[in-house]
């Protein structure tokens, strides 16, 4: 691939070139040259990026699929398919399938499924057989054959001292565990936040106890082992505090956050509808403020998709039975436009803090290195529908609306894909 951008605006802070306009040339997926006013050469793609944000490309560290087990929701490929449309050269991809990716073969064979894809797919290993939270997996196995992290997806660790001696193995290898911040025995069988609108709506709220009573006794076993904890999606004010604190303490601690959690409140659900049902559930404007502040002054690493395909029958019944989950792979980047994120704040929720959670090294737009980058626009608007949808999956409330900001191209392994 022999590709010339033009006049794309650096978005890379740390980089010399940050913030400013300049032409990129890229030769059989390397960064060749970085200038002004080069001119393309034979046999060269020419592009012009003119208004658009060039970063290193955007990596999530939550996105779930169907393969193997429920490939109707959504196969590899359309996960790859999905991702790279919302600029996604990485993804780590969460373990809860049929049957569960808890074994060395499991990780191979998703990595031989994707191997090659413009988007890069990361397998994360069940930290437990079955993720019933009993007996640790053959997580070293899984480590070795290429699994970036340990996590039972969406169901919490339940047992304290299985949690502990889980950290205590991983240290020994410096392996990460994500957790899901839930406390069972108080959520129960809530399925909206906690608040004046559940009581309106007649419905059992889940309140935000639950997420902070989990992530307080996480912290402290991340701290007596000192051992590293990533807690995904975190949805509340109280959280936030928690993290800030326990960061400032020294423990070792991370978390993220859903990108609808920074745009959406629970006063969407006033008609029911089951598309906006997510978990974590949606929360009030005063945790949304508090997610933003937290994001802004690194209290919060980075901005995942929590992307979770469902079929319709799950959907589109009452709000009640529904199941849990939104497509979101696509629509990360408006929502953190809709949030007021700036570019250079974009990048660092979606393309940086990501990669420093996992360990990876961050592409860095600079001459000599490997062509992993998105392109995108914070202005241009577009209107997302089942004809750009790219998920096996429908189960998004934002379908059939106009958006804004949208991915222009996406590069990796020597590969261009643009969205038109």
């Amino acid at each position: 691939m022999n590709l010339l951008l033009k006049n794309v605006i650096i978005t890379e802070p740390g980089n010399s070139h940050n913030g400013q306009q300049a032409d990129l040339r890229i030769e059989n997926g390397i960064i060749a040259e970085i200038g002004s006013g080069l001119v393309a050469g034979n046999n060269e793609q020419e592009i012009d990026g003119a208004g658009a944000y060039l970063s290193p490309g955007f990596f999530d560290l939550n996105a779930a699929a169907g393969d193997p087990g429920f490939e109707t929701r959504e196969d590899t490929d359309s996960l790859v398919a999905a991702a790279r449309a919302g600029g996604f050269t990485g993804v780590a991809l969460m373990p809860h399938t049929s049957p569960v990716v808890q074994s060395k073969s499991q990780v191979q064979y998703i990595l031989n499924k994707t191997k090659g894809a413009v988007t890069d797919i990361f397998p994360v290993g069940a930290l437990s057989l079955e993720r019933e939270g009993k007996e640790l997996a053959e997580l070293y196995d899984m480590r070795l054959a290429g699994a970036i992290a340990f996590s039972d997806g969406d169901r919490p660790v339940k047992d304290d001292g299985f949690m502990s001696r889980a950290l205590q193995y991983l240290k020994g290898f410096d392996g990460l565990l994500m957790v899901y911040p839930e406390n069972g025995s108080i959520a129960g069988k809530a399925k909206i936040n906690e608040s004046a609108n559940s009581v309106l709506l007649g419905m059992k709220g889940l309140p935000a106890l639950a997420e902070e009573m989990q992530i307080a006794r996480d912290i402290f076993l991340a701290r007596y082992n000192d051992a590293r904890v990533h807690i995904s999606t975190v949805s509340t004010a109280g959280s936030v505090e928690l993290i800030r604190k326990a960061k400032q303490d020294g423990v070792r601690i991370t978390c993220d956050v859903a990108a609808h959690h920074l745009s959406m409140t629970e006063d969407l659900l006033a008609e029911f509808d089951s598309h906006y049902k997510v978990k974590p559930p949606l929360r009030g404007q005063a945790d949304v403020e508090a997610l933003l502040a937290g994001l802004k002054d690194g209290t919060i690493d980075a901005v995942c998709s929590q992307h979770r395909p469902e079929e319709t029958e799950f959907k589109n019944v009452e709000f009640e039975i529904a199941h849990y989950g939104i497509i979101a792979l696509q629509t990360v980047l408006p929502l953190l436009v809709k949030a007021g994120l700036k570019a250079e704040e974009i990048v660092r929720c979606l393309a940086i803090g990501p990669r420093n959670v996992l360990g990876l090294d961050v592409p860095a737009i600079a001459a000599g290195t490997k062509a992993s980058l998105t392109l995108f626009n914070t202005t241009e608007k577009w209107t997302y529908n089942e004809d750009n949808n790219y998920s096996l999956s429908v189960n998004s409330p934002l379908l059939g609306q106009e958006l804004q900001g949208r991915v222009q191209l996406v590069i990796n392994n020597n590969q261009l894909y643009s969205n038109g």
